[in-house]
Order: structure tokens, then C-alpha cells, then sequence
């Protein structure tokens, strides 16, 4: 089970969505993450066989995407991050209708229906109507229909976009109970998505490939590049202008600042461990040159 991407490369007019992109996966979970517009969802789609490249190839288990798409989408589970729903159908006959559009015998597709009903905990909802459920329920509902072939590939394009706290961290931990066997590819612009779950980062920005690396490493990469500052309004307004700052906290005596700098920023500032967002974002930085 494995998936290559060699020397891909996505061109609309005169713009390139992806610039020579070239990567190996086998199974796990992978973050791919990056700002918006870095060709994230480009990837995404030319590796679901729904958008075609302006160059390179990718490969499943030796298989061209291009030229076996049909096979691919027989072992394809994709989450698009506009995922449409129809409102008046309940969850049960919404899935059993894309269980048909997706070729599923009859009764494998009752069958199927009622196990990812169950995999997402919605078997208790299944008989409400689309059109009342919360984001989060919904986004259960998108995972639910990726599932419905029991897929080997599994694709998540920015999922948990709109959803609160609470409705994140339950969709995260319902795709870490998936990687058994299979290789699940999430696609976010936000870092804590794919901070828990993910033993694999990919980042991308401006459609070239600007990192393939763990937490753990990146997070080393970062050691010494993330300071704190306690300040006044004048002093922190200066560093921001100077500075990437992370974060920012309202205190009695004046303001803290987490400030992302090779070096020494303010003649107060200490050095603290970074977060796994601030590593990411020295990496942006450090790739480019400039402010993330």
C-alpha cells in the first residue's frame, strides 16, 4: 500500500498551483498543511483523479492515477472541503443514496450505511434530517460517506473549517481511530489539527513543497527562535511590526509576547519552548525569507 507523487506540477494559465512536488507515502496519518493558497486542495484533487496535472504522475500500488482512475476511486475515500448536503434528507437515506451513486450492491450498502452510521456515532441520529444537524454533525456525516467503500485512502480537505472547539477535537480524535491499515491524508491550514494525530508533516506554500518532516523535528528545528516578552503598548507595537508575534496576552502590568526571532528581539525577552504553530511558522520563515 503506497502512494507516489513524482515531480507534480499544476498550471492554470500562466500560474502554477504546484511546482515539482514530489513525495512517498505508505499507511498512517499525514498532516499536509501550509497557508491558504499553497496548493493544498490542488494536491488533494489531482490525487482523488478529480483534477488532471500539468506534469509529473502519481501512483497507487503502481497504478497511474490517470490512466486507472476508475480502480484508484474503487479504493478512494475523499471528505472535499465544500461538502454538499441535501437538507431534507435524513442521514440513513442521504448515505444510501451516495452508496448507489458510488456502486455498492444493495445490501452491502444497507450494510455499509449502518456500520459508519456507527463508526461516527450517528446511529442514533440517523432518522433526523440533514438540515437540523451542527457543523460538527455534518462534517460526521462527510466522514461517514468517505467511509462508505472502506476505503485503503482516505483524504480530509481542510475538515474541521467552521466547526467550534469541541466539534474539532471529537472530529480529530474520530480520524485517529481510522489509521489502522489505511493511509489518511489531512489537508488543514490550521496546526493544532494535525498536532495530536499526525506523525508526519508535509508543509506547502505557494504550491512548492517547502518541508517533509515529523513534529518532533520541527519542533527542534525551532529551539531557540521563540521568545517572550513582557511589555508596554509602545514597545510591543514595534515588535510586531519588526517581528512574526504568535501571540499576544493583555496583562495588569502590560502586554506578553511570544515573538518568533533568530535572535534576541527586545533586551528583555527570554527564550521558551515553542508550540508546534510556532515551529511551523519559523519553518515558513526560515524556507522564504520573509514573514510568514
Amino acid at each position: 500500500m503506497e502512494l507516489i507523487i513524482e515531480n507534480l506540477s499544476k498550471r492554470y494559465d500562466q500560474n502554477w498551483a504546484l511546482k515539482d512536488v514530489s513525495l512517498r507515502f505508505e499507511p498512517g496519518m499525514v498532516g499536509l498543511v501550509g497557508p491558504n493558497g499553497a496548493g493544498k486542495t490542488t494536491l488533494m484533487r489531482i490525487i482523488s483523479t478529480l483534477l488532471p496535472q500539468t506534469e509529473g504522475r502519481v501512483t497507487w500500488d503502481g497504478l497511474d492515477t490517470r490512466t486507472h482512475g476508475q480502480q484508484v476511486r474503487q479504493i478512494l475515500g475523499y471528505l472535499p472541503q465544500d461538502f454538499g448536503l441535501y437538507p431534507e434528507f435524513t442521514a440513513r437515506r442521504f448515505l444510501r443514496y451516495l452508496a448507489a451513486m458510488k456502486g455498492l450492491p444493495k445490501e452491502l450498502a444497507r450494510r455499509r450505511v449502518d456500520e459508519v452510521l456507527e463508526l461516527v456515532n450517528l446511529q442514533k441520529e440517523a432518522d433526523r434530517k440533514l438540515g437540523g444537524f451542527s457543523g460538527g454533525m455534518k462534517q460526521r456525516v462527510g466522514i461517514a460517506q468517505a467511509l462508505l467503500n472502506d476505503p485503503e485512502l482516505l483524504i480530509v480537505d481542510e475538515p474541521t473549517a467552521g466547526l467550534d472547539p469541541q466539534e474539532r477535537v471529537r472530529f480529530r480524535t474520530l480520524l485517529a481511530s481510522l489509521t489502522t491499515s489505511r493511509l489518511i491524508i489531512l489537508s488543514t491550514h490550521i496546526i493544532s489539527d494535525v498536532e495530536a494525530v499526525a506523525s508526519r508533516l508535509v508543509i506547502l506554500r505557494q504550491g512548492k513543497m517547502l518541508a517533509d518532516t515529523t513534529p518532533e523535528k520541527l519542533l527542534v528545528a525551532a529551539s531557540g527562535q521563540v521568545w517572550s516578552v513582557q511589555t508596554d503598548q509602545h514597545n510591543a507595537q514595534r515588535l510586531q511590526a519588526e517581528h512574526q508575534v504568535s501571540t499576544l496576552v493583555a496583562q495588569r502590568d502590560g502586554l506578553l509576547l511570544n515573538v518568533i526571532s533568530p535572535t534576541r528581539p527586545h533586551p528583555d525577552a527570554r527564550v521558551v519552548e515553542p508550540s508546534l504553530e510556532e515551529a511551523y511558522l519559523v519553518a515558513i520563515k526560515a524556507e522564504t525569507g520573509v514573514r510568514a
